[in-house]
């Protein structure tokens, strides 16, 4: 365990404490299982407190989250503390061989701070004053706000920073949302001073002669409303990045105030599924390790369809660190809050947990461990519900992933090695969403990612999904779809990862505007004309419901057409060469999907947005041709995906189907896994894998 008190170490010293492999091993707790647990709410009977900690033994629990939105326990009254009951909850759990993750819990405060102190609350965009209430309803400006966070993380610091029970923090939870109070348009104008050496650059780099914008003064600058200003697009932009700035300073204070006070733990901050609400790259950089919560919505389609799009998530979320993640929250049975509160079907639960894992989750944890008796979250599934006993459906099957994980405890720490990239950057996203044009009612851009996502982890491949500001060296392939904003000399380095041998895929509407959302002059993809070999020269919008075709150019590819919708990207070849053109409207014939060679590599860009089975087959063939090996030999079945970890003696090959009914595998898919052993799960002789069931292969490096 990693203990001890602040002596001889800088601030900036602790903060640089890593969340290592050695962390993960130490007390044999392997992969973490257990999650958030709320003992404030049973205080007054200790025989269901006694009862849980049996019921966790049972089930495998190794480490349970405390802390979180305790503060009104923890401070009753402004000044007066009692963290008796919390140590008492801490030494139990340490006593049955159960270790804590300790939350602090500015995630909501107390009545008695929003009464005494009400500008702690936040404003909204149409500049009214919110009512206490809910979660996260508080200004991360506030100086009084900040100050009382900073105590009571110090005090909760003091207590247990020793403890050897203790083995990471959790900071708030799920940090999001905006304040537009006047302490935060300060704070903004402030901002704005720093990033800009003039009023007069600011006006220009907005493009604030449009409408007859321009400011003379920072002070004349207002957050976005809907009651005021909310069309310039540079500003828009700009309070985005603000608000993302002032969210990680307000996480910086918190966990600052752990450091200072001894905490020498890892520190975590749980993110959330395709948040758009903060720049998770820029966030990540205060936090030691990083959490998510996964609330997939299984059996609303194929099964398969739904993985690929959480393990988009979970790769996105261990990409941000390149680095071992945790989930942090997942439901054992239904939820809520979603719109309609589905029962995991039997199975599910632990092909779920173990997706994470195979993605690079060191820990299974979920929200929650006991049920509320009652308020919002009632009715929100958990591992031990409101009957309390050990012989639920649920309960059964998290014993069953207690199991799973101790059988697999050597991958903790393991690395995800990837080849292929995807590109996938908030800041971008924010832009597009934002740029009136050329669809204002649905850009699809998460869901084209999604459908390239799924065409490469088809055909076995790990994936790194990363930023612009991410280093491209290493990969073989980097897909970047809908590319929309380049920034962080993106086009310099993807030139130089193609020039180099690497094989590059851009899309339709990329490389159009700078960071400040203006648009480039002089031809775009901006700086990368050259490499892809064309010019984009118009772009359709095409109404919902409308269709055009990608059809193949005679002898030079596939001999299918595809459907593509919603975008279309009229392009001028300037040396690169057409592989499919448009079937349909004025600009039939035109080229749809161009290649082109420069320096060593490859530069493909797809005109239009396409339909799945188009990237199923493009990436089948130029993955093959570019000779870029998979994970294993051989067809991957329909509903199955295939993973890996590594360690530097070994690789765990995670194979999952995601079918509810078995499927066989091909001989020699079964060659290549029978090189290994089998470390969890089986496969028959024959090659069959049951429905919803998880094998994991170790295999010699």
């Amino acid at each position: 365990m990693i203990t001890g008190t602040a002596a001889g170490f800088s601030c900036g010293e602790m903060v640089a404490v890593l969340f290592r492999k050695e962390l993960l091993l130490m007390n044999n707790l392997g992969l973490w299982h257990g999650g958030d647990y709320y003992p404030e709410q049973w205080l007054d009977q200790p025989e269901i407190l006694n009862k849980d900690i049996e019921l966790f033994l049972q089930a495998g629990i190794n480490t349970i989250t405390l802390g979180v939105f305790a503060w009104s326990f923890l401070e009753p009254e402004e000044g007066k503390f009692d963290f008796s009951w919390l140590k008492e909850r801490v030494d139990q759990l340490y006593e049955n061989g159960i270790s804590v993750i300790m939350a602090t819990p500015s995630g909501a405060r107390p009545k008695w701070l929003s009464d005494r102190y009400p500008n702690v609350l936040r404003v909204n965009e149409t500049r009214q004053r919110q009512l206490f209430g809910g979660r996260h309803n508080h200004c991360y400006t506030s100086s009084v706000y900040r100050e009382k966070v900073a105590r009571i993380n110090q005090k909760l610091a003091q207590t247990l920073k020793d403890h050897p029970g203790v083995i990471m923090w959790h900071i708030s939870n799920e940090y999001g949302g905006e304040c537009h109070c006047p302490l935060c348009q300060d704070a903004f104008r402030r901002w704005l001073k720093k990033r800009y050496d003039s009023i007069e650059e600011l006006n220009q780099k907005w493009c604030n002669a449009f409408w007859s914008h321009k400011y003379l003064s920072f002070e004349q600058i207002e957050s976005p409303s809907t009651i005021g200003e909310n069309m310039v697009h540079g500003l828009n932009l700009e309070w985005k990045r603000f608000v993302t700035e002032q969210t990680s300073d307000f996480a910086a204070c918190e966990i600052r105030a752990l450091r200072e006070a001894g905490v020498m733990q890892p520190v975590t901050a749980n993110f959330m599924y395709d948040f758009k609400g903060l720049n998770y790259k820029r966030f990540s950089k205060e936090i030691d390790v990083v959490s998510w919560d996964s609330y997939p919505l299984w059996h609303k389609r194929e099964e398969i369809l739904t993985a690929r799009d959480n393990g988009l998530q979970h790769d996105f979320m261990r990409s941000l660190k390149k680095k071992p993640f945790l989930l942090m929250e997942s439901s054992p049975s239904s939820t809520n809050w979603q719109g309609v509160s589905k029962l995991k079907k039997p199975g599910m639960l632990k092909l779920d947990s173990l997706h994470a894992v195979a993605h690079g989750s060191d820990s299974v944890l979920y929200f929650q461990m006991r049920q509320s008796n009652g308020s919002s979250e009632k009715f929100h599934g958990a591992v031990i519900d409101h009957y309390g006993g050990e012989d639920t459906r649920v309960f059964k099957e998290v014993c069953e992933i207690g199991e799973a994980l101790n059988s697999l405890k050597e991958v903790a720490g393991t690395s995800v090695r990837s080849k292929v990239a995807l590109i996938y950057d908030t800041e971008s996203r924010w832009a597009m969403e934002d740029s009136q044009g050329p669809r204002n009612n649905g850009l699809y851009h998460h869901e084209a990612c999604v459908k390239i996502y799924s065409a490469i982890k088809k055909l076995g491949f790990n994936v790194d999904v990363v930023s612009m500001e991410d280093d491209f060296s290493g990969y073989e392939f980097i897909a970047a779809p809908m590319l929309y904003m380049f920034r962080s000399q993106v086009e310099e380095k993807l030139r130089t990862f193609v020039e180099e041998g690497g094989k590059l895929m851009v899309t339709y509407w990329s490389g159009i505007v700078d960071e400040w959302d203006n648009c480039f002059l002089g031809g775009v993809p901006y700086g990368l004309m050259d490499v892809l070999g064309l010019r984009s020269t118009e772009i359709d919008g095409l109404y919902d419901g409308e269709v055009n075709h990608l059809v193949p150019v005679s002898g030079s590819w596939e001999e299918k057409e595809y459907e593509c919708r919603n975008l279309c990207d009229l392009i001028r070849v300037q040396g690169a060469e057409a592989l499919f053109v448009y079937g349909d409207d004025f600009y039939q014939g035109y080229p749809a999907l161009t290649r082109n060679q420069y320096g060593k590599g490859l530069a493909y860009y797809v005109c239009a947005d396409a339909e799945a089975k188009f990237y199923d087959d493009f990436f089948r063939r130029v993955l093959k041709e570019s000779k870029i090996e998979p994970l294993v030999r051989g067809e991957i079945p329909e509903g199955v995906e295939v993973c890996s970890r590594e360690s530097d003696e070994f690789e765990y090959l995670f194979i999952q189907n995601f079918n509810r009914e078995p499927v066989t595998l091909s001989s020699e898919l079964m060659d290549d896994i029978g090189s290994g052993t089998f470390l969890y799960g089986e496969i028959s002789v024959n090659g069959e894998i049951v429905g919803y069931q998880t094998v994991v292969v170790k295999r010699d490096k």
